[in-house]
């Protein structure tokens, strides 16, 4: 039996196009992977400098940090974030976009906050522009020169038709699992113990992601101060092998 299908993207060369009218979340699953080259496994977001103090030393004291995290700190304004520039590059309003990349670089609390958002979100444009080429990225690398994460990867998205929950989800479960994968790495927890982790915020994750798909930036707002000292911290610490 002959069965026709929808092509979700066509290749030529080293450009991609995307042929599906409905969108499609595969480039999510490229982007937001841990070898797309934005050096994410880089960065703790902190987390160093808490096992360093002893704020997080097992899987318990990992999962309330995290769960803290998602649904009272960076995650969260990082959804509403991400959600404000998906709409705003949807709608080709380039003055909104540029007003969310200024606001989101401007609440890193600290600066190695600032470096990690704005040299993924610089990686994350040059890579996006080498591979995955669409007008949308193309308007905001010539008009900024410090991106934010959030920023880039929103722009992407609409630029290829992704749809903004599968975006939200997405980004919100890359974001912890890298967080939980530094931990590993530091040692507090083993793999099985993350991946535990990660399922446990799911509920939590799912929230925070329905929450942003219908917030505005009026919504902004986070309270961890835990997590923002640790980051502060982190900048002077002796030895580290992350870069915040």
């Amino acid at each position: 039996m002959h069965t026709m299908t929808t092509p979700i993207m066509a290749t030529r060369g080293t450009d991609i196009l995307m042929t599906d009218s409905a969108g499609s979340a595969l480039p999510l699953l490229i982007w937001l992977s841990p070898a797309f080259p934005v050096g994410a496994f880089a960065y703790s977001h902190g987390l160093e400098s808490a096992v360093e103090h002893g704020d997080i030393a097992d899987a318990t004291t990992l999962q309330a940090w995290l769960d803290d995290l998602v649904r009272f700190g960076s995650l969260r304004t990082d959804a509403v974030l991400v959600a404000s520039a998906w709409r705003a590059a949807r709608a080709l309003d380039d003055d909104a976009i540029d007003e969310i990349n200024d606001l989101a670089l401007a609440l890193a609390p600290s600066q190695e906050r600032h470096l990690e958002t704005a040299a993924q979100g610089g990686a994350f444009v040059t890579a996006v522009q080498a591979a995955w080429p669409c007008e949308a990225i193309e308007r905001l690398a010539q008009r900024s020169e410090t991106i934010a994460y959030p920023v880039a990867v929103s722009v992407a998205a609409a630029g290829h038709n992704v749809g903004l929950h599968a975006l939200l989800e997405a980004y919100l479960v890359a974001f912890a699992g890298n967080l939980v994968s530094a931990t590993v790495r530091l040692g507090p927890v083993g793999q099985t113990d993350g991946q535990r982790t990660i399922a446990r915020l799911a509920p939590a994750l799912c929230d925070v992601a329905q929450m942003a798909s219908v917030a505005t930036l009026d919504d902004l707002g986070a309270f961890a101060m835990r997590s923002d000292i640790s980051a502060m911290r982190h900048e002077t610490q002796y030895s580290r092998l992350f870069r915040s």
